[in-house]
């Protein structure tokens, strides 16, 4: 019975992907933050390109 135990809080299969999994969360916790808060100057950027562009005929 303790060598099961043993075994079990020394096997580490499985957290590397638990691990990515957090990481790739907090990615995309991070870019939603940027484009929330730079979102509207983006998209007034993009206006004033398109605005300056000529109108297709």
């Amino acid at each position: 019975m303790k060598n099961q135990l043993t075994r079990l809080f020394k096997e580490e299969e499985g957290q590397a992907m638990t691990e990515y999994g957090l990481l790739i969360g907090l990615i995309a916790i991070a870019v939603v933050a940027v484009l929330v808060v730079l979102g509207p100057q983006l998209a007034a950027l993009f206006q004033s390109i398109s605005d300056e562009l000529p109108d297709a005929p």
